[in-house]
């Protein structure tokens, strides 16, 4: 699909990884809609982008109807639909006073994750569906966000590797169910970036972190996640697939 000229959602599109997506979108032409809880950072984004900001809670299915809608308003019908949305947490099952790992926060990861992933790719499809095919049959294209934590998950990651693994199970279900509609699915699981809440992390960490990394010895760049996820739109051969984007060659298992 060529991005030029086509209307974008991105969730999570006010920072980090969904940022850098929205941006890239908008320099290839696309008209960007900025999805985020955070309203005025998303004002922020949109401001620089020529994009439209909205507001919503991927999890609530008013709040991402009213959302889409008014993106829908401005922009006209999406064909794109980048979920970046999410969150991310580390409890240890038994904590250190001896308690369970409360039960709250494991549901809360879980439902933003994966449960909002699928709440906007299936309010997206079944109006993409509706729309008239481009080159190919292809109607429409939408990218999962998951993490090497799917594969490689830390001690404490369980409710963040279960989310992001249930990104990678749904990925290719979906693509074949959305396959009679043109609809193409991929998903990108990212390792180690330089977000928002890596950079909360104290600067050795961050360092040791890139260190593990034989080459670059670096964290990866926002900017080169959105180059990925910008070249599977326009890859119209890539459907199905799972692309880990984490320097997967490490010093050792961890």
């Amino acid at each position: 699909m060529n991005i030029q000229g086509q209307a974008a959602l991105v969730t999570g599109g006010a920072s980090g990884l969904g940022e850098a997506t929205a941006r890239e979108l908008a320099r290839l032409g696309a008209r960007v809609a900025v999805l985020d809880v955070n309203l005025a950072q998303a004002e922020k984004v949109a401001a620089d982008i020529g994009g439209v900001a909205c507001q919503c809670d991927i999890t609530q299915t008013d709040s991402l109807q009213a959302a889409l809608a008014k993106a829908a308003e401005r922009h006209g019908p999406a064909r794109i639909l980048m979920n970046i949305a999410g969150i991310g947490t580390a409890k240890r099952i038994v904590q250190k006073d001896g308690s369970p790992a409360p039960l709250e926060e494991f549901a809360r990861v879980v439902n933003i994750n994966l449960v909002g992933t699928y709440n906007a790719s299936r309010l997206f499809a079944a109006e993409c569906a509706k729309l008239a095919p481009l080159e190919d049959g292809e109607r429409g294209v939408m990218l999962f966000t998951a993490s090497v934590a799917a594969f490689d998950g830390q001690v404490g990651q369980q409710a963040y590797s279960a989310s992001k693994g249930g990104l990678v199970g749904m990925t290719l279900p979906m693509a074949r169910d959305l396959a009679q509609h043109g609809i193409r699915v991929c998903t990108i699981a990212p390792g180690l970036f330089a977000t928002p809440l890596m950079k909360q992390l104290p600067e050795p960490v961050q360092q040791s972190l890139a260190a593990s990394i034989p080459f670059p010895q670096r964290l990866g760049k926002p900017e080169e996640f959105a180059q990925l996820a910008c070249h599977i739109v326009g890859n119209t051969h890539l459907n199905g697939e799972v692309i880990r984007l984490d320097g997967a060659l490490r010093m050792a298992p961890r």
